[in-house]
């Protein structure tokens, strides 16, 4: 885990700032990437071909439909916000490589990218070694803690602690996990079997398939056998819609044995068809059908750039107004200071009326305050929220390790 930086700088040198922005308390670095000459170059890293363009493509064209507006309405700072587009192909070492050429050749004050955390741990070092950042804006396993990343995704307890329960409640105590296999999956059920085992259900089995996987006649025999009362999916990508498609076809009832699935959104549903995804259920901060003046204008926005058969989800939502809190960092600081280090100091506290509701960047952890939903796919492929939390929720990357606790200052123990 990596330890934060403490900084010399009391709370009485921040709140000397000006309007004109953030006093320049750090010293300047040769190695940091900066804006200049009236542009911020910007990194925009999701696959747009392999096994996860499924789900990445449709991040890249959110984050370039904010990135668009903002220029549209005069940029960030009265500067042009200029996207640097790669195509890391759903492979983690390609990731890497793209990573660091967005960051020494591109001269990029932030990169926004990545779904799976194999690719964000793979560019993880890139950022940390230079002080830049790197912006993911996927539901993530939590158990990480660095000053280089900021996380505009759920963690576990912003998507389970209401969904378990409910489940148990309604469906049963008998479990089946079925995930890709990878950190995201394994960690996700470790902290649902946490939850389980304080609901006194149990799990009657476990099981991974690579990325990409999609033959599952061995999964549909064994949900036959085992009649689980719910089966939790963490599977991902292409795996999502065959998984899906097979368990439809083998006549399996989601009202008996429903999946139940924190990567599964509307984009997987628009793959996959509706008949398939009809009856199961999906725990995430955002949906397409939330009603609210601003989600309104995102769906609209998004349909009108990108075509009106598209859909909006829970990881684009993130790609999209991630853009809007970095253009907010970035107009708190004078041109010449706008560099990744300041920009992340800018950031901490920031808020912005997205989508979903009312979004907070976390200072201690720069995870984000969310506002968790559940809902249920209706047979027309969008979901029908059936619940969601009274108030937004705070991000607790450790919840599943409670002897750890991500600060300012690093990773402590709590």
């Amino acid at each position: 885990m990596t330890t934060r930086r403490k900084f010399l700088t009391g709370t009485a040198a921040l709140g000397a700032a000006s309007l004109g922005g953030f006093p320049h308390i750090w010293s300047k670095n040769s190695m940091l990437a900066r804006a200049a000459d009236g542009q911020i170059k910007v990194g925009v890293l999701f696959s747009l071909t392999g096994t996860t363009a499924i789900i990445e493509e449709s991040l890249h064209k959110a984050t370039l439909l904010a990135i668009e507006e903002i220029n549209a309405a005069g940029g960030a700072n009265g500067m042009e916000i200029v996207p640097v587009v790669e195509d890391p192909a759903s492979d983690p070492a390609t990731f890497a490589e793209k990573a660091r050429k967005l960051v020494l050749s591109d001269r990029c004050v932030s990169v926004f990218g990545a779904y799976t955390s194999a690719s964000r741990k793979a560019v993880l070092p890139v950022f940390e070694k230079r002080d830049n950042l790197f912006w993911y804006p996927t539901l993530y396993e939590g158990r990480e803690c660095s000053k280089n990343v900021i996380y505009t995704g759920a963690v576990p307890n912003q998507q389970q602690d209401d969904f378990i329960p409910w489940l148990v409640e309604n469906f049963g105590k008998r479990w089946y996990l079925i995930g890709s296999n990878y950190i995201y999956p394994k960690e996700e059920n470790n902290y649902c079997k946490k939850l389980l085992a304080e609901l006194g259900a149990e799990v009657v089995d476990e099981e991974y398939v690579p990325l990409g996987h999609s033959e599952f006649s061995s999964v549909i025999n064994k949900l036959k056998a085992e009649k689980p009362d719910v089966i939790f999916s963490t599977v991902v990508g292409d795996s999502v819609v065959a998984l899906h498609r097979q368990y439809h076809a083998a006549g399996l009832d989601p009202e008996t044995m429903p999946m139940a699935s924190l990567t599964t959104s509307e984009n997987e549903v628009a793959a996959m068809g509706a008949d398939a995804a009809a009856g199961h259920f999906t725990s995430a901060p955002y949906f397409m059908v939330w009603d609210s003046p601003e989600n309104q204008k995102f769906v609209e926005a998004y349909r009108s750039r990108w075509g009106g058969d598209k859909v909006t989800h829970f990881v684009s939502e993130p790609s999209y107004f991630q853009i809007q809190l970095f253009k907010q960092a970035v107009e708190k600081l004078a041109p010449s200071d706008i560099d990744p280090v300041n920009i992340r100091e800018a950031l901490k506290g920031e808020q912005y009326q997205a989508p979903q509701g009312l979004v907070k960047v976390e200072p201690e952890n720069l995870h984000t305050w969310l506002r968790p939903k559940i809902g249920r796919c209706k047979s027309d492929g969008q979901f029908e929220i059936l619940k969601q939390s009274a108030d937004w929720l705070g991000p607790d990357p450790y919840k599943a390790y409670p002897g750890q606790l991500c600060t300012a200052e690093g990773l402590k123990e709590a």
